[in-house]
């Protein structure tokens, strides 16, 4: 037969072939059985000639399996389609990507055959990889241009190509080629997943979907981002890392990374698992990483800021010397256009004060900067980039030298005033713990120029105590304990320790009372400024705020018995008047206070809202 193989002329040769594929559906096993021999043996000696026959040649053995019942066809079949890959790699992958989806049965042997040797496996992945990362993931439906809602339809090339890799992955072969390309393979299937959330199949799979697989389809889920994420948890198992996979699972990250709402989550799930389980992968994994921060779809980009991020959480990246390349990935993704990737890169340099505490004095410059310019993002009022500054910033203010600190210590206390009061409770919060851990850090050692923030925020977190949200009342507590000690009065400081403990249930208006006396025994020159900022709350949003106000100012201007009326009095200046009596019943019922309102000292900022309109 080798003899026959060597000396027949070439334009006989595919002839020949075609004849010996026919035969591998006769009846009698026996000639069928020799026609596999031959066309291996065809293939083998004279495959280097059939380049161009590939596609026809990978067409034929597909359909005469369709076909075909002896058990022995199907091992020829793999057999004939290794040997051609051997020879023609390129032309086979390409031929078997063009099978229609979802894969047959027999579609996928014809995969995994490919798998069985190293050599061949790396290269088959390497092609596979290519062609996923060539052709764009998803194209714009007709819905979209016409300024509907936007859909986004798969395209076929990258969807064919990762069904591909999952079937030569699940080869327990394919190991060693695994390894080999864990970097690339980690890194583009995860960006793959990332591009492919919400993303649908094409019209006409999905119509096959809704019917149902006939028995000779696959089983895996075709839907585009479940297809990724099932093929990079494959990825995972062959290459060793059960570990990862076994904590996303557990953790219910792989459900996460499915969804858009839990996308983020999930990326950060599988940063953690990666950090604790495959360490050592991780050097080259961030080297292949290193590029995606200019990535033209905004989803990549917020994918691995993500995993970034989480990564700093974690000793790991100090362990492995990681952690300037890491801080430098996220230096370069301060200023991306999407507010998520720059929130995402604020929480990861936040959280070098879990990772590596010890390094943020090292770089506390840097990450200082980098939170005070998240204060001022944008002119969303809202910002959660601003959002996620001031949560990083009370994570890394104990850390940072305070000579690093105090540069901008009095820019941090005037931009979060505002968010004292605002709608969103989490700013609320956020801002106002904030305010808390800038004062404990100046303990003992609090400047002329951030006492007066300190005065000026007596009154809103006095307020606030009273706020309807549990975790704002919560932060006011913290923040008065911690202002307590630099206000340099010891039993003002005494009270706000008895009274405020967490857990500990509060008397307000005994609280109160306490305070304004300490307040007025001690601060007299402060009385007409505070007692000015709390007239804006007259107008206040929330019910508890708004009643608490009047009675804010009522214990320090009491109304005065009906027997002292007839006593001389000199009259107190009119800014220390705060018509309290006057304007109570209207303020608790929301409606104007005051006949007559001055503006907040400007260094506390805006005061909350309404405030600047007429009183």
């Amino acid at each position: 037969m080798r003899i026959i193989a060597k000396r027949l002329p070439p334009d006989q040769l595919i002839s020949l072939l075609l004849t010996m594929f026919e035969a591998l559906g006769d009846p009698e096993k026996n000639c069928s059985r020799a026609a596999t021999v031959m066309i291996n043996c065809l293939l083998q000696e004279r495959g280097g000639v059939l380049q161009e026959k590939v596609p026809e040649i990978v067409s034929v053995l597909r359909s005469k399996l369709q076909e075909a019942q002896g058990e022995h066809i199907l091992p020829a079949a793999q057999h004939s389609v290794y040997l051609l890959a051997t020879q023609h790699c390129a032309a086979v992958v390409s031929s078997l990507l063009g099978s229609p989806l979802p894969l047959d049965s027999h579609t996928c042997m014809l995969w995994r055959a490919l798998a069985v040797e190293p050599r061949l496996a790396a290269q088959v992945l390497g092609l596979l990889l290519e062609k996923m990362s060539k052709d764009v993931p998803f194209k714009e439906s007709r819905a979209f241009l016409l300024g509907r809602t936007p859909d986004r339809v798969a395209t076929l090339l990258p969807l064919s190509a990762t069904c591909a890799l999952f079937e030569v992955m699940s080869t327990p072969a394919a190991g060693p080629a695994v390894l080999e390309l864990y970097p690339q393979l980690f890194v583009v299937l995860l960006l793959r997943v990332s591009c492919t959330v919400g993303v649908q199949l094409p019209r006409n799979l999905q119509a096959q979907e809704r019917r149902g697989a006939s028995p000779a389809l696959a089983t895996r889920n075709l839907e585009p981002c479940s297809s990724a994420v099932d093929t990079l948890r494959s990825m995972l198992l062959r290459s060793g890392s059960e570990d990862v996979v076994q904590r996303m699972d557990l953790e219910g990250g792989w459900e996460l990374l499915r969804t858009s709402a839990g996308h983020e989550e999930g990326a950060t799930r599988l940063a953690r698992a990666m950090a604790e389980h495959a360490g050592p992968r991780l050097p080259l994994v961030l080297k292949t990483l290193a590029c995606t921060h200019s990535s033209a779809y905004e989803n990549q980009r917020v994918t691995t800021t993500a995993f970034l991020a989480e990564l700093l959480n974690s000793n790991v990246a100090n362990d492995l010397m990681l952690l300037d390349s890491l801080l430098e990935s996220l230096a370069a993704r301060q200023k991306d256009t999407c507010a998520s990737v720059r929130r995402l890169v604020l929480r990861g340099l936040a959280n070098l004060a879990s990772g590596c505490p010890d390094k943020v004095r090292t770089h506390g410059p840097q990450l200082l900067t980098a939170m005070i310019g998240g204060l001022d993002d944008g002119d969303n009022p809202h910002s959660p980039v601003a959002l996620e500054a001031m949560l990083g910033l009370a994570r890394l203010v104990h850390l940072v030298e305070s000579w690093d600190l105090r540069s901008g210590l009095l820019h941090v206390a005037i931009r979060i005033r505002p968010f004292f009061d605002s709608e969103k409770m989490e700013f609320r919060t956020a801002s106002i713990r904030l305010f808390g851990h800038l004062n404990k850090v100046c303990h003992g050692d609090c400047e002329d120029v951030f006492l007066d923030q300190v005065v000026g925020g007596l009154a809103p977190l006095l307020l606030h105590l009273q706020d309807p949200q549990a975790t704002v009342a919560s932060a006011c507590r913290f923040a008065l304990r911690m202002c307590g000690p630099n206000l340099a009065c010891e039993e003002l400081s005494a009270a706000f320790q008895k009274h405020l403990q967490e857990g500990r249930a509060l008397h307000f208006g005994e609280f109160l009372n306490t305070t304004c006396k300490h307040l007025m025994h001690h601060f007299p020159d402060l009385l007409g400024r505070l007692l000015t900022t709390c007239l804006f709350y007259f107008k206040s949003s929330w019910e508890n705020v708004r009643a608490a106000a009047p009675l804010f100012t009522g214990e320090h201007h009491p109304l005065p018995r009906p027997h002292a009326a007839r006593q001389p009095r000199l009259m107190p200046p009119l800014h220390r008047v705060p018509g309290a009596a006057l304007g109570a019943q209207a303020a608790a019922a929301g409606g104007p206070g005051p006949a007559h309102c001055g503006a907040p000292d400007p260094a506390e900022g805006p005061g909350p809202r309404g405030a600047d309109e007429g009183c």
